[in-house]
């Protein structure tokens, strides 16, 4: 394949993913800041803390069902066309949110209309990050798998950077401004993001691996169902392997917002600042970490990376303790910048490696989403209320995280590193 092409797909499969991320990150930080007092109005500010996490947390649930939905018709009609409209989707929604009336103006239709366009992104992201990863994966060489797989990877620290500027941008406006109108304006502007995203896609092809599948006449009428008849225990491996990536993520990068502005007394711009700056390290190191996963191997990558997590989850507090600006920094880079990026970089990778290209789509996307639902986005719920459980005190979601890391050390020792083998040739030697 010639390099304009090939440059393509990676493009294709890092704006997509990107613009997705955007969409979603939004949401968590603004329901830290916004949605708690416009539209989950309630007299004890922490309960409306809980319920605004509580919506952020609920789109993680939907995932699955996205999951489902769009990884049949990715495995049974395309990666491409399942894109096109995952994208769409989540653009509908997201620009919805930035057009929404509040609580004051119509009362408890305004976070029931929040929570349904939130289900709606879910449901979006649920079947994008699959097909993104598998149009960069499928593509790849073999011994340029990790590097290709690490790319949507970078799609996901990008679409923070964008949300996390756009919000750092707005909080510098006066604070009526701000909550009036102010945190509208990156929803809105989302829709030009997406248009982009739809251009940039057209004109891919399929990608070798499912056409492939079709010559062959064997696509599956049910994909779900024979994933989870012949593939049960790699999906298993792929939820476990998936929570060291995915809570300690939220807590790092959306609870420590809320966290760190109410019990440390940081103000908001120095916090979103830190998480800034992390999120522009651990997106230039990904790319690195997993063209490294094609030298030394994804699985001892992961290891490496899950044994700094837990280790760091204590360090990590204290350093947030000494309530200093610089060490507030210091903390999120290490565990958002560096810790953090081989975890992420090498899992897409490893999850397509341990999957037959028939049941790929299905297969990943289900690992990946039921991880993020049961460990992702109910980490700053879980997080705040086990601070409110304690006292206010950090140990428990320490523990927490170190717990994360186990769980997933335990899932990821079944699997076998197949770094160098041929991606279609990989289900001959199952996880197993």
């Amino acid at each position: 394949m010639e390099k304009k092409q090939m440059r393509r797909i990676l493009i294709a499969s890092l704006v997509g993913s990107s613009i997705e991320w955007f969409d979603y990150f939004l949401y968590g930080t603004v329901s830290a800041l916004v949605f708690n007092q416009l539209f989950f109005v309630n007299e004890d500010p922490t309960i409306g803390l809980l319920l605004s996490y509580a919506s952020f947390a609920l789109a993680f649930f939907i995932r699955p069902f996205g999951g489902v939905i769009f990884s049949h018709i990715g495995d049974r009609i395309g990666r491409k066309k399942t894109l096109v409209l995952t994208l769409s989707l989540m653009g509908v929604a997201t620009f919805g949110m930035g057009l929404l009336p509040t609580y004051q103006a119509v009362g408890i239709w305004a976070p029931i209309l929040l929570i349904t366009l939130r289900l709606v992104q879910g449901l979006g992201i649920g079947g994008e990050w699959g097909g993104a990863l598998l149009l960069a994966v499928e593509y790849a060489p073999a011994e340029k798998r990790g590097l290709f797989g690490a790319i949507p990877q970078m799609g996901v620290t990008i679409g923070m950077l964008l949300g996390t500027v756009a919000l750092s941008i707005m909080t510098m406006l006066p604070e009526n401004a701000f909550m009036t109108w102010g945190w509208r304006i990156p929803f809105i502007f989302s829709a030009l993001l997406v248009f982009f995203g739809l251009w940039i896609r057209k004109g891919i092809d399929e990608t070798p691996s499912f056409k492939k599948v079709k010559e062959s006449g064997e696509v599956p009428k049910l994909p779900i169902v024979e994933t989870l008849k012949n593939y049960w225990r790699e999906v298993l491996i792929a939820v476990g392997a998936k929570v060291v990536e995915t809570a300690p993520f939220y807590i790092f990068s959306t609870f420590v917002v809320s966290y760190a502005t109410s019990n440390l007394g940081f103000s908001r711009t120095a916090t979103l600042t830190a998480v800034m700056i992390a999120t522009i390290i651990t997106t230039i190191l990904i790319p690195f970490m997993g063209k490294l996963s094609d030298t030394i191997g994804r699985k001892k990558l992961f290891i490496a990376g899950t044994i700094g997590m837990a280790l760091f989850a204590f360090p990590y507090f204290w350093l947030l303790q000494q309530k200093s600006v610089p060490l507030l920094i210091v903390a999120t880079v290490i565990g958002l910048g560096v810790i953090w990026a081989p975890i992420t970089a090498v899992l897409g990778t490893m999850f397509s490696e341990i999957f037959d290209a028939k049941i790929r789509y299905t297969g990943i996307t289900l690992g990946y989403q039921i991880g993020a639902a049961l460990a992702g986005g109910t980490a700053p719920l879980v997080a705040t209320a086990l601070l409110n459980r304690f006292d206010n005190s950090y140990v428990p979601v320490a523990i927490y995280i170190i717990f994360a890391s186990v769980l997933s050390l335990a899932a990821i020792w079944a699997v076998k590193d197949r770094s160098n083998q041929k991606l279609d040739e990989t289900h001959n030697n199952r996880a197993m």
